[in-house]
């Protein structure tokens, strides 16, 4: 493990809070953590796969907040948990086998997207919010492969699954996003266990990240309506975009 100081401990520690708070408010919380975590001298894969166990603290309160909608929708969530498991699966293995000079190069353009896609969120939402016709096997495909993007990075994943539910589970967007959080929460889940076994996760970081994630959310979920969402998402797209140019730098210079 790299010899990380008292002050990457506290800026990791307030990156993790903010994270939560971010994720519990706009979504995009990983575009805060995972480069902190890479400023604070861990390798790519070896931040990416930290950020992940970090930050599942703030997916189960998501779910515990989420509450009588989930579990109303119970039957989709069951339906879709095998393309969701066997997706991350896929996933961390394909993290774990990528050499880190690839993941590298890679991962500049995963940050960048995840940006822009989040940039995306507020258009994407009023696009769900007209017809809703169920497509099944869109469905089971286009979640697997979003538990594919989770399990192998996961910044951006609640949009893409926010998205991919609206177009095709046809319940339209209150059911869509509880279901969304009940599968990311599924995601992580599975994420966290095959990276604690197989992944180069650095636990003394994820013991004092984690709980700071959680606290971010609680306090995000509190304060939520008093937030300003649109410039909150402004802030943190663009510096998800800086933080994708400087990995970019990092990778190819």
């Amino acid at each position: 493990m790299p010899d990380l100081s008292a002050t990457d401990y506290v800026l990791s520690i307030a990156a993790g809070l903010v994270a939560g708070w971010v994720n519990s408010v706009a979504g995009g919380g990983s575009l805060i953590l995972y480069p902190a975590l890479v400023g604070a001298g861990l390798p790519t894969v070896d931040a990416n796969v930290t950020n992940s166990v970090a930050l599942w603290p703030g997916y189960a309160g998501n779910v515990v907040g989420l509450g009588p909608t989930l579990r109303e929708n119970t039957d989709d969530l069951r339906r879709l948990a095998v393309p969701s498991i066997v997706g991350a699966v896929i996933g961390c293995v394909l993290l774990l086998i990528t050499p880190s000079s690839t993941f590298d190069i890679v991962v500049p353009f995963l940050v960048i997207a995840a940006s822009l896609l989040l940039a995306a969120q507020p258009s994407l939402t009023r696009r769900l919010g007209g017809e809703h016709v169920p497509r099944p096997g869109a469905l089971l495909l286009s979640t697997g492969l979003g538990a594919v993007y989770g399990g192998y990075f996961g910044g951006g994943l609640g949009v893409i699954l926010l998205a991919t539910l609206g177009l095709t589970l046809g319940s339209g967007l209150r059911v869509a996003n509880a279901v969304k959080g009940g599968l990311s929460l599924l995601i992580n889940s599975v994420s966290v266990v095959v990276f604690a076994v197989f992944g180069p996760v650095h636990w003394v970081l994820v013991a004092a990240v984690a709980p700071a994630t959680l606290v971010g959310g609680v306090v995000g979920g509190r304060f939520a309506a008093r937030v300003d969402e649109t410039v909150l998402r402004r802030l943190v797209v663009g510096f998800g975009l800086i933080v994708g140019l400087w990995l970019a730098y990092r990778a190819f210079r």
